[in-house]
């Protein structure tokens, strides 16, 4: 099978990005799929995608930096490529911010799968968030109560589109159950999110040499947000902690840039604050394994967490936030924390002393986390989606006999670059 996966893709920043990465690691393992193409957002200038490793047994990746954030242009941009490079099937992994931060932009990139389907194409979307669960204006997407509502209205139009593709898979029973009831969906499928790396060793739970480290990781500024832990390191510090380091790993969320280096700026006085910036793919296990506790900063949710995916993998314990939807993760795949109440430092700090002064708990939650993520590791979640991808095909027939397509010069970093081909 040749699949076109529509998608944000390291170094990218775009939200998913990560999920991405790995989700295509695991994707070209599978004997199934031959040809694997990207279609992903452009770079800034002077910056490109790495070249794919090409190795026996992987499928042949192609890299086509082809649509931008924010740009309403995206629908007929990644529709010229598919009909260019004749996939068997578009794949695009989405959230409904995934095209910009912009309402009209954003919303038009969402019609995109159903224009696919139109054009001929079997068409999937696997969608991590859905509008009837994010709060939006904790999330920050909408200010006063009238915008709220004309953005909901603006969602359920946007999910009757996505639903117009052949399948939609959703990473949590309760948004299936959403699906089928309020829109009467019959192809939506619920699809786990699965652990990252299926190959991390049992790691330590020793508590990291050096200060104790309180690590956040992901894009900030929207629903996730500094200010409570750093009001949270206060209070600890008062309370005696004196060998505390509070670390933020990642970078902005691409609709709330500016947001960290208005925090380095607010906070430059607190000498035990760092920021990493963007944290390369070969440094996120180093991150996480140095951490003492990972917190969960959050004053919303928009579905499965990446991260709390990957704190299990590294066997970190974790505060989270008493929200829905990770409840529901939590309860449903195995995993456990120190809950507290989003957007109170006094909570928060509870949480975070609680683990620190309790080295057993702190450990058996690493412990029980870790095994949380070894039990559905992402390479077996792709297995359920070439099924579903043989099933389509089967129904749908394939439009062509997959060939690899000549090569072009497609647009990256403002440049002309010419991409991998296999």
């Amino acid at each position: 099978m040749h699949i076109a996966l529509i998608t944000t893709y390291p170094p990218g920043r775009g939200s998913l990005n990560e999920y991405a990465h790995h989700f295509v690691r695991a994707l070209r393992g599978k004997e199934e799929i031959h040809h694997l193409t990207l279609l992903v957002d452009e770079l800034p200038h002077g910056q490109a995608y790495p070249q794919p490793e090409d190795r026996p047994g992987l499928a042949t990746l192609e890299i086509v930096p082809c649509w931008r954030f924010n740009d309403p242009a995206n629908p007929w941009r990644i529709l010229r490529q598919i009909q260019r490079v004749q996939p068997d099937l578009a794949l695009f992994n989405l959230q409904f911010a995934s095209f910009g931060d912009k309402k009209i932009p954003a919303m038009l990139g969402l019609i995109t799968p159903m224009l696919v389907r139109l054009a001929g194409y079997p068409s999937m979307v696997l969608l991590h968030n859905i509008m009837e669960t994010v709060d939006l204006r904790s999330a920050g997407y909408a200010r006063h109560r009238v915008l709220e509502w004309l953005m909901r209205g603006a969602g359920t139009l946007a999910t009757y589109a996505l639903l117009q593709a052949d399948l939609v898979a959703l990473t949590i029973p309760k948004y299936v159950e959403i699906f089928r009831t309020k829109y009467r969906a019959r192809n939506v499928l619920l699809a786990p999110h699965g652990s990252f790396d299926d190959q991390v060793a049992m790691p330590s739970f020793e508590t990291p040499p050096g200060p104790r480290r309180i690590m956040a990781f992901g894009k900030f500024g929207t629903y996730k947000r500094i200010e409570v832990m750093v009001e949270a390191l206060e209070r600890l510090e008062e309370r005696g902690y004196r060998d505390l380091e509070l670390v933020i790993a990642g970078t902005d969320s691409p609709n709330a840039k500016g947001y960290l280096d208005e925090m380095k700026r607010r906070y430059a006085h607190i000498s035990n604050l760092r920021f990493l910036g963007y944290v390369p793919e070969e440094e996120v296990a180093d991150v996480f394994r140095s951490a003492t506790v990972v917190v969960f900063p959050y004053t919303s949710t928009t579905g499965s967490s990446g991260v709390l995916h990957q704190a299990g993998s590294y066997g970190c314990a974790v505060a989270l936030p008493n929200i829905g939807d990770f409840a529901e993760v939590i309860t449903e795949e195995g995993y456990t924390g120190e809950f507290f109440e989003p957007n109170d430092p006094d909570s928060l700090a509870d949480a975070i002393a609680h683990l620190l002064d309790d080295e057993e708990l702190r450990q058996s939650m690493g412990m029980r986390n870790f095994l949380a993520s070894r039990g559905l590791p992402i390479a077996d979640v792709l297995d359920w989606y070439v099924l579903h991808f043989q099933e389509l095909l089967a129904k749908r027939g394939r439009r062509h006999t997959a060939t690899t397509p000549a090569p072009v010069r497609t647009a990256s970093a403002g440049s002309q670059v010419e991409q991998a081909r296999g």
